[in-house]
C-alpha cells in the first residue's frame, strides 16, 4: 500500500522553511528572502515518489502577531498544525537546542500529528560544536541550502504517513493556481530590491492573466499603504518599476515557461495591514474563534 498525507513544515521566522519546500519538491514555489516573514500564507508542494506522496505546506512564521496582518498569518500557520499528518518543527541549528513546538507555537495541547523537530542551517555549525546538537529518534540535522541530511529527513517523514492512495496526479507539483506564484514572484522581486518597510507594506494581485495572447499577458498591482511608499516603487522616471518588471518577468517566464508581457502598476491602499477588509480581499484569513 502507499503512503500519502499533509506534511505542515513550521518554525519561527528565517529559520529557513521555503527553502526545505523548495529542495523536498526540486523547483522554487515558495519565495525565499533573508528578510524575515517574507511568507504569509500556506505555499503547497507535492513530492511524489514511486511509493509515497508528500503534501507538504510552507507556513508563515510563528511569531507574535502586532497588526491583523501577522495575525492572520499566525491562524494560518495554527491551521496548517491541525491538518497535517505529520509535523516538521524546523529550527535554526546555530541557536543551539530549541523550544518544544508547543513553547514556540505557544499552543495549549500537544498537536495530534506526530512531530519531526529538524534542525536546519547545519552548514553554518562549526564541525567541533556539532556534536552538541540535539539528537534522539523524532531530530533530524540538515541544511535546506546544501541538501545535506534531505534524504534522512525525506525517509524520517515518509514512515510517519498514512498508508493512502496518492492524493494528487503524479506529475502536479503544487495545488495553487499560477496567477498565485505570478503575484508571489512579483512580491520577492519587490522583497530583493527595496528596503526598509516598504517591502513589508506591499501586497500584490493579478488582475488579468491572459494565456490566449503571445507572449503571455499578465497585468497585476502592487498595493503600498502610503503615497510616499508608491513614489519609491515606481522611483525617479519609472526607473524603479521598470528594473522590478524586468526582473519578475524574468522569474515568471522560467516558471511557466513562455515568453511574458508584464504589466505592473501601483496603487495606495492606505493602511491595508490592518484593515480587515482588505486582508479579505488579498485573501487572508483571521480567526473566527479562540486560538489553540
Amino acid at each position: 500500500m502507499p503512503k500519502a498525507g499533509i506534511v505542515t513544515v513550521v518554525g519561527k521566522p528565517n529559520v529557513g522553511k521555503s527553502t526545505l519546500l523548495n529542495r523536498i519538491v526540486g523547483q522554487k514555489l515558495s519565495i525565499t528572502s533573508p528578510k524575515p516573514q517574507s511568507t504569509r500564507d500556506r505555499v503547497v508542494g507535492i513530492h511524489t515518489s514511486d511509493d509515497a506522496q508528500m503534501v507538504i505546506l510552507d507556513t508563515p512564521g510563528l511569531l507574535n502577531p502586532r497588526y491583523p496582518l501577522q495575525q492572520a498569518m499566525r491562524s494560518t500557520a495554527l491551521r496548517a498544525l491541525d491538518d497535517a499528518d505529520v509535523i516538521v518543527y524546523l529550527a535554526d541549528a546555530t541557536e543551539g537546542n530549541p523550544p518544544s513546538l508547543i513553547e514556540a507555537a505557544e499552543l495549549s495541547s500537544a498537536p495530534r500529528a506526530p512531530v519531526l523537530t529538524v534542525l536546519n542551517k547545519s552548514d553554518a555549525v562549526p564541525a567541533a560544536r556539532r556534536t552538541e546538537l540535539p539528537a534522539g529518534e523524532d531530530v533530524v540535522t540538515i541544511s535546506a541550502l546544501t541538501g545535506d541530511g534531505i534524504p534522512e529527513l525525506m525517509a524520517r517523514i515518509v514512515l510517519h504517513l498514512p498508508e493512502s492512495p496518492f492524493l494528487y496526479p503524479d506529475e502536479d507539483i503544487s495545488t495553487l493556481p499560477v496567477r498565485f506564484f505570478v503575484a508571489e514572484m512579483v512580491r520577492e522581486t519587490v522583497l530583493e530590491q527595496l528596503h526598509d518597510e516598504v517591502p513589508y507594506s506591499v501586497a500584490v494581485q493579478v488582475e488579468e492573466f491572459r494565456e490566449d495572447r503571445s507572449p503571455l499577458y499578465i497585468r497585476a498591482v502592487i498595493y503600498v499603504e502610503r503615497d510616499s511608499q508608491k513614489a519609491i516603487v515606481i522611483g525617479s522616471k519609472g526607473a524603479q518599476i521598470r528594473q522590478l518588471g524586468e526582473a519578475a518577468r524574468k522569474k515568471i517566464e522560467a516558471f511557466v515557461g513562455a515568453r511574458v508581457y508584464l504589466d505592473l502598476w501601483v496603487k495606495v491602499l492606505a493602511n491595508w495591514r490592518k484593515n480587515p477588509g482588505s486582508l479579505s480581499r488579498f485573501g487572508y484569513q483571521l480567526a473566527t474563534g479562540k486560538s489553540k
